[in-house]
């Protein structure tokens, strides 16, 4: 029994000795890391499929490996061999207690994700102001951090930069900048289809290679609830879908493309791209039936001879390709109602979309220049609302009782009758973001 006890008493003491060893280690690694420098994080920047694309980010990048210590320094810093190696095969200028500081931190990096809601835009012309307030709709009500990717001409870029930087006090947002490209070979052509740069947006699976999922949106967006619940839906697609979009028309009766399409279309109405969420992932992994070929064509390879074969039977460009390419393939659509994509067409001759007069609108699409005539009263108040409105809560709060008073003014009209389901979401959004207390935000 006095040999067991003396071997207990042994490997305390030579456990309270390592103990003490441990300790005497930290604060070793502690003094020496203190003048230690950390990597600063560097920008990302865009890439065309052959390097003709350029970019810049601002806090888009990842953080590089913190730079090391000079070689006198007895321990490495950040980051260090022990990521990759157990403990009895470390080098001799790693330290041990590193080892456990850096699992420590790969552990609550693991437990803390940060989900970025990557969010794109083509702006071309004149459509500065109309971009600038639709990426102010999405900070305004979203609550996960965003990430806008925008396809520019050069020209408007120093513009974004300047206004983007101002708002930097948000610290919801990044944002990368573009240049508009298309593939070399066919450029001249791809530019001019339909609008200048709106067949961008074709090309973005392609270009923006390290994005999962992104949101796409024309310039005359404009959100009226959070960007967090479009961005749900994709945890709705099925295995077979890759994408998102709402139909064209709700009333066949006054629908374009089944009255005046020269090329097959989506369903009985065809599909509207101004709004489209994409699995890009999924995008560039499919092999897309289609009736130029019995051999199915990837994402990359089916564009341009789409084009080639319906340029002389299309009207709205990119939409139509789109439109072409999952008549053929209609198993990889999901369908968004209508309310997600709110047009004109939807109250010009009478109100036609069911969910949005029981819900309100949520996401509203001002095409055919809406926001800056005065065809449609309706749609202009709500983006002159929101094109004035600043960051600040009060601001916002107030935004409700001016807005409503303009639309009563719209009354003369089919949208302006049925005004209050302009607004009946967009209340809903600034109670439940900004009349809440701090902490329930």
């Amino acid at each position: 029994m006095r040999r067991y006890l003396r071997i207990v008493v042994l490997c305390l003491a030579c456990g309270f000795c390592s103990l003490l060893y441990a300790f005497s280690q930290l604060a070793v690694s502690l003094e020496e890391g203190a003048g230690g420098g950390g990597g600063k994080p560097q920008a990302k920047a865009a890439s065309w499929l052959a390097g003709g694309g350029r970019g810049a980010a601002r806090g888009a990048g990842s953080a590089d490996p913190a730079a090391h210590p000079s070689g006198s320094d007895r321990c490495k810093d950040f980051f260090s061999l022990c990521y990759w190696n157990p403990y009895w095969m470390l080098p001799s200028d790693v330290c041990g207690m590193n080892c456990f500081w850096e699992a420590t931190f790969r552990y609550s990096l693991k437990i803390q994700p940060v989900e970025r809601m990557h969010l794109a835009v083509v702006a071309c012309g004149e459509r500065l102001e109309e971009t600038i307030t639709m990426l102010k709709s999405a900070i305004i009500f979203s609550l996960k951090p965003l990430q806008f990717h925008i396809f520019a001409e050069d020209q408007l870029h120093d513009s974004f930069k300047g206004i983007l930087d101002s708002w930097s006090f948000q610290q919801t947002f990044n944002y990368s900048l573009y240049p508009i490209t298309f593939p070399s070979e066919n450029a001249a052509e791809w530019k001019k289809l339909f609008k200048p740069c709106a067949s961008q947006r074709l090309f973005l699976p392609l270009i923006l290679k390290e994005v999962d999922s992104l949101l796409y949106v024309d310039t005359d967006i404009l959100f009226l609830r959070p960007v967090d619940d479009i961005w749900s839906l994709l945890k709705k697609f099925n295995s077979t879908q890759i994408a998102a979009m709402a139909p064209e028309h709700e009333e066949p009766r006054i629908g374009w493309y089944n009255r005046f399409a020269r090329h097959p279309y989506y369903g009985k109405t065809g599909v509207n791209s101004g709004v489209m969420l994409m699995n890009m992932t999924r995008m560039r992994r499919k092999y897309f039936k289609n009736d130029m070929t019995t051999v199915r064509l990837r994402w990359g390879d089916i564009l341009m001879p789409l084009l080639k074969k319906y340029k002389l039977n299309i009207t709205w460009g990119d939409q139509d390709l789109l439109n072409i390419i999952f008549f053929h393939n209609p198993e990889s659509l999901f369908v968004f109602p209508c309310q997600w994509n709110y047009r004109p067409d939807h109250c010009i001759y009478g109100s036609n979309c069911q969910e949005a007069e029981e819900e309100g609108i949520f996401i509203l699409h001002g095409n055919r220049g809406v926001y800056h005539d005065d065809k449609q009263p309706a749609f202009r108040a709500i983006y002159e609302a929101l094109r004035n409105c600043s960051f600040e809560d009060d601001n916002i709060r107030s935004l409700m009782k001016p807005l409503e008073l303009e639309l009563q003014k719209t009354v003369h009209t089919y949208c302006g009758k049925i005004y209050k389901i302009f607004i009946k979401q967009l209340t809903k959004s600034i109670q439940d973001r900004y009349d809440r207390p701090p902490k329930e935000r």
